[in-house]
């Protein structure tokens, strides 16, 4: 009886069979253990001086934390935490001082995922993807059921991306100074919403040249009503210097609440605004 077989069996649909990535998930998992045993053992050397009252040393080596899987941008990597111990600090044998821990700056003691990852995820966000479908929509690239981007885990994420903007928004301004400051609405329609809401902005220049986000809140754009809530919360927060120079697309709310909060500040019209209305209301014809 033979035991050959002519069934060839087919590549499941959410296998994605990629060498490349594989090796290279693989080397990653070797130089991110060897870079943190490097730590462990360069915070040891610095500390190698440290003694306890026998002589022996207050810093040793303490094996490692369980294995955890984390998220980088080419897939789960599973790596385990270097621990060193603080014999002194165990022991009771030191001279009251507190106990020094080794914490790695390469994995933090609670990272589950990279930062370049973490910053991308906000932006994905922004941009229309679904609470609900991140882990789908980013299998191709992190591998099946990648860790750490489940729903469960999204939503918290919403809250602190949330409490950072909240902050923000409350921040200080009384030392800054912005010599030039731009206006312009943004409209958004990331979900595909009937009606898209505006997002108006301002930036501004530093006397060094440097432009910075000063503020921005949804509202309307041809409103002088929202304009005005926005500059009136800018002024609140500090920011008491009025600018040289206001630049903006011609709104005239816009120009009714700066005169209302600044003045004297200059009106500029922006002229890339202004050629493309010129453009918009010109019949171009061929020569």
């Amino acid at each position: 009886m033979t035991t050959d077989s002519t069934v060839s069996a087919f590549r499941h649909p959410d296998t994605i069979d990629d060498p490349l990535t594989t090796v290279l998930r693989d080397g990653a998992r070797r130089l991110l253990a060897e870079a943190i045993e490097a730590e462990a053992a360069a915070f040891l050397a610095t500390m190698k001086d440290e003694r306890l009252g026998d002589g022996r040393a207050r810093f040793v080596r303490h094996g490692h934390g369980p294995e955890r899987t984390i998220q980088p941008g080419i897939g789960p990597v599973c790596v385990k935490r270097a621990k060193v111990r603080d014999r002194a600090a165990d022991d009771g044998d030191g001279d009251g001082g507190e106990r020094v821990a080794f914490t790695s700056a390469i994995l933090p003691k609670w990272a589950r995922r990279t930062t370049s990852l973490d910053a991308l995820l906000p932006v994905l966000y922004l941009r229309g993807l679904s609470t609900g479908d991140f882990q789908e929509a980013l299998t191709a690239l992190l591998g099946k059921d990648a860790p750490n981007l489940s729903p469960s885990v999204i939503f918290p994420l919403k809250d602190d991306w949330q409490a950072d903007y909240d902050r923000w928004q409350r921040r200080d301004l009384s030392a800054r100074h912005y010599v030039y400051v731009w206006a312009d609405g943004v409209y958004l329609q990331a979900r595909m919403e009937d009606d898209a809401a505006c997002m108006l902005v301002i930036i501004g220049a530093t006397p060094e040249g440097k432009k910075e986000l000063v503020g921005f809140q949804v509202g309307v754009r041809e409103s002088a009503q929202s304009r005005r809530e926005l500059l009136v919360d800018l002024k609140a927060r500090g920011l008491a210097v009025a600018p040289e120079i206001a630049v903006g697309d011609g709104a005239m709310g816009f120009w009714k609440a700066l005169d209302e909060n600044f003045t004297g500040t200059k009106h500029q019209r922006c002229w890339v605004h202004k050629v493309a209305n010129v453009l918009n209301n010109t019949n171009v014809r061929e020569s």
